[in-house]
C-alpha cells in the first residue's frame, strides 16, 4: 500500500476548490459523469487507431445510490487507469488527463472530442463528500487495477485492487450536508439538467429498491393474459438511459423533421406551445458551433419575455444564457448551443478569450438576421404572419446590434391603419405628396380612435407602433434616416383636415375670445386654445401635444424624475394645445354666449371629451365628468 499527501500546485488551493471554485454544489455530477464520457471517448480514439480491440459490450456509466449508506457512485467501462496515471492525474491536482491525452495523440485521430479539459474536475466530489474512493482498472490487461482512497481530500492511500473488469467506479462517501445526493429524484433532476444529451448512454440504480423473488410472482391463467409476447416483457423491463446520446442540434438538419423540431422544443423547454420556426445552427469552420434557435409564441412586449438559450460543450450542460456567447437580445429565445471550440475556464461556467467568443456571438447573430431576411424574401405570408410576435425581438436586436440592425432595417415591416404591412421605404413612397418625410403613428387604437377616423376620411396613412420598445426604436430609426421625423397621430393638426373659411383676422379674434372663456371656465390659466376650421363639423374639440414635448414627458416618467420633485408638465404643458373647431355648433355657442347659464359646463364638457379622446382622465377629473354628464343629461330631458 502507498500513502501520501496530495501534491498541490498551490497553497491551499483545496479549500478554494470546495468553498468557492463550484457555485452550485450539484455540479459534481456533471463533473464526474464527464469523467467517465472522457473515458470511453479516450478507448473509442484508441479502437479507431488500431489500438484496442472493442468488445461487444456497449459502453455506458451507471449511477448507483443508496440512501441507506449515503453514497453515490459513478461507474464507466472506459479507458480505466493504471497505478502511474492514477498518481499522475489524481495525486498531482489540476493536471488535466485529458490534455495530456490529446497532445499524445493529437495528430492521429480528430473524430472524438474530449469532454474534460479539467484535472480539478474530479475534486469537486469533495464538495459533497467526506470520503471519496476509486477503484479502477485499465483496458492494458498487463496492468493491476488500483483502489485509491482519499478523506478531506488532503491524505491518500493507494492498493492494488481485485476489480476484474476494465473502467472505473468513483464511491462518495456523502458528508451531513449533501445526504440529498443519495435520493434517486434529486440524483436524476440533477442529471437532467446537465447530462441530458451526454454523448454516453447513462443508467441509473437505485441500490436500496427492493429486487422481486420470481417465486413470489403470482400467475395469471385468463387467456388474455397469456397471449403477452416475451418481447413485451422484455421491452418492459429494459433498462432506458436517462439521456439521449444523439441530441437533435447533432443532427443535419436536411435529416430532421418539423416534427422531430417541435417535439426536441418541448422536450427540452418544457413549454406546450408550438414554436413559430426555428433556426438550425451546423458550422464546422472557423469554429465548431451547432445548435438550434427556436422562436416562441409572445405575447406579451419585450421586457416581460424570458427565453433561455442553453450552452454545451461537446453536448455537457454548461450553463443558461452565458451573455458573451449569446448575443443579448437572443435571450429573447430559446434554444440549444453546442460549442466544443468554446475556452471555458476550470469551472465551466464563465468563458476566457474575449476575441474568439465574440466571433461566435457574431456568427449566431449573422445566422439569425440571414434566417428572417431569406424568410422576408422567399416566404413573406408567413413572415407577415408572424410579425407581430417576432418584432419586438427584431427591434431589440436591432436596437443592440449594429451588424443585426445593418442586416434588418430594410426588413422591418409595420401595420398600417388598413391592417396591411409596408415598410418604411413603402409608407414614406405611398404618402410622399401629403406628408413628405413624416411618418405618423398610432400607440394605442381605442385612445386614439377619434384621430384615426379623421385620419382615414382624409386618406392619409400611419404605422401601428404600439409596444414598449417602439418609443427607442423610433429614435433609432430617425437616426438612421436622415430628415424622416416620426409623429404620433395626435402631436399636430395637419393642414388636410382644415379648410379655409376662416380669415386670419377671424381665426385671432376667435382664438383671443376662446381662450379667455376656456380659461375661466377650466380654471386653467396656461392653457393654449387654438381655433381650426374643421372639414369635419361633428368633431367639437381634440388635443394635440407636440411629438418634443411628449417624448420629454415619457423620459421623464421613465426615469423617475417625477418623483424626484420635478413635474413633467413643466416640460411638456406649453406643447399641449386644445384644438377648437369653429365649424361646430358647440363651439359656436360658447363663442355667441360666453356669459349664459350652461357655457362653462360646455366649456368643461368639451375639454375633457377631448381629453379623454387623447388620454385618460385622472381619477378626479373622471367623477366629476360624470356628474357633470348626468347634469347635462337632466336638463336634456326637462
Amino acid at each position: 500500500m502507498k500513502k501520501g499527501n496530495l501534491s498541490i500546485n498551490s497553497e491551499n488551493i483545496f479549500p478554494v476548490i470546495k468553498k468557492w471554485l463550484y457555485s452550485d454544489h450539484d455540479i459534481f455530477v456533471r463533473e464526474l459523469i464527464s469523467n467517465g464520457c472522457d473515458a470511453v471517448t479516450k478507448l473509442k480514439k484508441l479502437s479507431l487507431m488500431g489500438e484496442f480491440d472493442e468488445p461487444d459490450t456497449p459502453y455506458r456509466i451507471d449511477v448507483i445510490t443508496s440512501s441507506e449508506d449515503k453514497t453515490i457512485q459513478f461507474i464507466d467501462n472506459g479507458i480505466g487507469m493504471t497505478a502511474d496515471e492514477v498518481e499522475k492525474y489524481i495525486n498531482q491536482i489540476a493536471f488535466s488527463g485529458a490534455e495530456a491525452f490529446l497532445e499524445q495523440y493529437k495528430d492521429k485521430a480528430t473524430e472524438e472530442q474530449i469532454i474534460g479539459h479539467f484535472g480539478l474536475g474530479f475534486y469537486s466530489a469533495f464538495m459533497v463528500a467526506d470520503k471519496v474512493t476509486i477503484e479502477t482498472k485499465s483496458y492494458k490487461d498487463d496492468e493491476d487495477a488500483v483502489l485509491w482512497e482519499c478523506e478531506d481530500g488532503l491524505e491518500f492511500s493507494m492498493k492494488k485492487s481485485v476489480k476484474a473488469d476494465r473502467g472505473t467506479i468513483i464511491t462518495l462517501y456523502l458528508n451531513e450536508d449533501s445526504y440529498e445526493f443519495s435520493n434517486e429524484y434529486r440524483v436524476k433532476e440533477v442529471i437532467d439538467k446537465y447530462c441530458s444529451f451526454m454523448p454516453v448512454e447513462i443508467y441509473y440504480t437505485n441500490a436500496d429498491a427492493p429486487v422481486e423473488d420470481p417465486k413470489e410472482a403470482t400467475v395469471d391463467v385468463k387467456a388474455s393474459e397469456d397471449e403477452k409476447t416475451e418481447a413485451d416483457d422484455t421491452e418492459k423491463n429494459t433498462p432506458k438511459p436517462l439521456n439521449n446520446t444523439t441530441p437533435l442540434w447533432s443532427k443535419h438538419p436536411n435529416d430532421c423533421t418539423d416534427e422531430e423540431y417541435k417535439e426536441f422544443y418541448h422536450k427540452v423547454f418544457h413549454d406546450y406551445k408550438e414554436p413559430l420556426f426555428w433556426i438550425h445552427l451546423n458550422m464546422d469552420y472557423p469554429f465548431n458551433l451547432k445548435g438550434i434557435l427556436y422562436f416562441p409564441k409572445i405575447n406579451t412586449q419585450y421586457d416581460n419575455l424570458e427565453g433561455t438559450i442553453k450552452l454545451y460543450n461537446n453536448q455537457v450542460f454548461v450553463a443558461d444564457n452565458i451573455k458573451e456567447v449569446i448575443p443579448e437580445f437572443l435571450m429573447l429565445l430559446k434554444g440549444t448551443i453546442d460549442c466544443p471550440d468554446l475556452p471555458l475556464n476550470v469551472s465551466r461556467s464563465a468563458l476566457q478569450n474575449d476575441g474568439f467568443v465574440k466571433k461566435i456571438s457574431d456568427y449566431i447573430s449573422k445566422k439569425v438576421a440571414d434566417k428572417l431576411s431569406g424568410m422576408y424574401k422567399v416566404h413573406r405570408e408567413d413572415y407577415e404572419k408572424y410579425w407581430d410576435d417576432i418584432n419586438p425581438f427584431i427591434k431589440f436586436g436591432c436596437l443592440k446590434d449594429e451588424k443585426f440592425l445593418d442586416k434588418m432595417k430594410d426588413y422591418c415591416i409595420y401595420k398600417n391603419l388598413e391592417g396591411k404591412y409596408l415598410t418604411l421605404p413603402e409608407y414614406l413612397e405611398a404618402g410622399k405628396e401629403k406628408y413628405e418625410n413624416k411618418v405618423f403613428y398610432v400607440t394605442d387604437e381605442l385612445a386614439q380612435s377619434q384621430y384615426i377616423n379623421m385620419f382615414k376620411e382624409e386618406g392619409i396613412d400611419a404605422l401601428m407602433m404600439t409596444q414598449t420598445i417602439d418609443s427607442p426604436f423610433i429614435t433609432l430609426l430617425e437616426q438612421k434616416n436622415e430628415n424622416v421625423h416620426f409623429y404620433r397621430i395626435d402631436a399636430e393638426l395637419s393642414d388636410n383636415f382644415v379648410n379655409d373659411s376662416l380669415s386670419e383676422e377671424t381665426t385671432k379674434e376667435y382664438t383671443d375670445k376662446l381662450t379667455e372663456i376656456f380659461k375661466k371656465a377650466l380654471d386653467m390659466e396656461n392653457l393654449t386654445v387654438k381655433v381650426e376650421a374643421l372639414k369635419n363639423e361633428a368633431t367639437s374639440s381634440m388635443l394635440t401635444l407636440s411629438e418634443e414635448s411628449r417624448r420629454m414627458q415619457e423620459m421623464m416618467k421613465m426615469y423617475g424624475m417625477a418623483g424626484m420633485g420635478m413635474d413633467p408638465s413643466m416640460f411638456g404643458g406649453q406643447g399641449e394645445t386644445l384644438i377648437l373647431n369653429a365649424n361646430n355648433n358647440l363651439v359656436k355657442y360658447v363663442l355667441d354666449n360666453p356669459d349664459k347659464e350652461n357655457t362653462a359646463t360646455i366649456c368643461c364638457q368639451l375639454y375633457d371629451l377631448a381629453v379623454i379622446a387623447n388620454r385618460p382622465l385622472s381619477a378626479d377629473a373622471m367623477t366629476k365628468f360624470i356628474a357633470r354628464s348626468n347634469e347635462i343629461l337632466s336638463i336634456l330631458a326637462k
